[in-house]
């Protein structure tokens, strides 16, 4: 099985994943990826324990330790008085509880140490500036066709190519996804330019009827990461790096606690962002002529639990070892599907209620009792390193 020609449509979180513990597990993994360069896009990223786990299994548990932050704690807060209503430890804990850390670390960041890792293991294995367009079977594989005319045969195609995946569509159809009425904003702000108590407690999340606001510091603490999140008709563009201002936050946030305006205030005139969030409804096949998906491909779902990138990576992990365990390219995109599906399906929906819980009518009555998280639901307690496949 190891010389298996394996295709993986899309450099993201994910797909750089899958193509690490591929890599790991003895196989050579060719990343196509449509961006003619890769670089910094985004802004904060929860790494929790399981995805930590993840990651660790593919070597970059040094990555980690170096350019990732441990929160000591979270906490939700009321949006007006600045009350903690719910507070989390975290700091060690999630070490002691789970075997590993509870990260948070600038995407940018994150996507560097795993590209390089990759390239590293095999400095073949990025393609750049190649846009999926189809796929066809022929009668020793697939033929994959690019919007630049090039054609690559392979065996097995791994779709890790996003929400709008053209992997997906070229399986199952076209199927726009649905936009959810939230649109979010994103900013960096240089902690030295803000007094101590605006980031404390350093990591949390202010909610509100219809909104809420969640900042933590990346970086080595240095710098805030802000993501907000207003739920609203009209606008509903999507991209990572739609220019916004400070204006419009104001605009949405300006009345609410006085941190969280100085917070706003601070912002870079040309660090700030928006885009719409959209969905999809889960997948009940996730493979079709062997060609998979995984990430946001398969199962794009709200960052309100925070746990998108790490279903992806969790996705990436046991998608090699189900190829080292198998004795088929069938057979090993069984295993995969069968291990990861109903667990990726089921974060997809709860993501959904916990948009619903954090942009309630009554902040007020938040407490222990609503504090449904991904914590309390069991989802760190998973390592795709050994779970069976």
């Amino acid at each position: 099985m190891e010389d298996v020609r394996i295709a993986i449509i899309g450099a993201g979180m994910a797909g750089l994943t899958s193509a690490l513990s591929l890599q790991k597990n003895g196989f050579k993994p060719i990343v196509y990826e449509l961006a003619p360069e890769l670089g910094e896009v985004g802004a904060g990223l929860t790494i929790s324990p399981n995805s930590t786990l993840g990651l660790e299994y593919v070597g970059l548990a040094d990555g980690l330790s170096k350019r990732a932050n441990i929160p000591l704690s979270q906490a939700i807060m009321h949006y007006q008085t600045g009350e903690i209503l719910v507070e989390t430890e975290r700091g060690d804990l999630p070490k002691q509880k789970y075997g590993a850390h509870y990260y948070q670390i600038h995407r940018a960041d994150l996507h560097e140490m795993l590209s390089d890792a990759a390239q590293a293991n095999d400095p073949d294995c990025m393609v750049l500036d190649h846009a999926f367009t189809n796929y066809r079977k022929t009668d020793d594989g697939i033929e994959i066709t690019f919007a630049n005319g090039n054609t690559v045969p392979c065996d097995v195609v791994i779709g890790a190519d996003g929400i709008r995946s053209a992997v997906r569509e070229s399986m199952f159809g076209p199927e726009d996804p649905k936009f959810t009425g939230n649109v979010a904003y994103r900013g960096l702000v240089n902690k030295g330019d803000l007094s101590n108590d605006v980031v404390t407690p350093a990591s949390g999340v202010a909610i509100a009827p219809r909104k809420a606001f969640t900042r933590y510091l990346v970086r080595d603490g240095e710098v805030i990461n802000f993501v907000a999140f207003v739920r609203r008709d009209g606008w509903n563009e999507e991209g990572w790096s739609i220019p916004a201002t400070t204006e419009e936050l104001l605009e949405e946030f300006g009345d609410w606690h006085p941190r969280i305006r100085a917070l706003i205030e601070a912002a870079p005139k040309d660090k700030v962002f928006k885009w719409a969030l959209y969905d999809r409804d889960p997948l009940e096949q996730w493979t079709k002529d062997r060609v998979t998906l995984l990430g946001d491909a398969a199962h794009p779902m709200l960052p309100f639990m925070g746990m998108g990138a790490a279903m992806g990576i969790e996705d990436g992990v046991v998608l090699g070892r189900a190829f080292a365990a198998a004795d088929s390219i069938d057979n090993a995109l069984e295993r995969y599907e069968a291990a990861r599906k109903e667990r990726a399906n089921f974060v997809l929906l709860r993501s959904r209620v916990a948009r619903d819980r954090l942009q309630s009518d009554n902040p007020e009555q938040y407490d222990d009792s609503k504090h449904k998280n991904e914590e309390s639901l069991g989802l760190f307690d998973y390592n795709p390193g050994t779970v069976p496949v």
